[in-house]
């Protein structure tokens, strides 16, 4: 076996690994639908309830997003959290005259570094 970054997380077993992403999925839906009207309008479009929703066999009930929806929103319209808990702000150079942005939380990066950590272990890299 190669080497991992989180084996706690890597090791899991199916039935562990299901229940982590449903807890995780539903607890976002719910995150969404509270705290962004554009999100919370689309939800209730897709006939999507948070209370009632029951985690990865609804997944397909889920609205997708878009880049339109990210320049109709633009800048900061789909953010979940107050700019001032925005520790760092990606955006796009905008090839159709209006740039896309993401913001992202401390907490954001710090679970993005553990992805990125644990693909960079998957696919072989090493200390040094």
């Amino acid at each position: 076996m190669g080497m991992m970054y989180q084996p706690e997380l890597e090791t899991l077993s199916r039935e562990k690994l299901r229940a982590l992403q449903e807890e995780r999925l539903k607890r976002l839906v719910a995150y969404v639908y509270e705290r962004v009207p554009f999100y919370r309008r689309l939800l209730d479009e897709a006939g999507v309830d948070p209370k009632r929703f029951r985690g990865l066999q609804d997944l397909p009930k889920l609205p997708f997003t878009n880049k339109t929806d990210l320049r109709d929103h633009y800048p900061f319209g789909l953010f979940a959290v107050p700019r001032e808990e925005v520790a760092r702000i990606h955006a796009s150079s905008g090839t159709t005259g209006k740039p896309t942005v993401v913001g992202y939380t401390k907490n954001d990066l710090k679970v993005f570094a553990e992805v990125v950590a644990r693909s960079l272990a998957a696919a072989g890299a090493r200390p040094g």
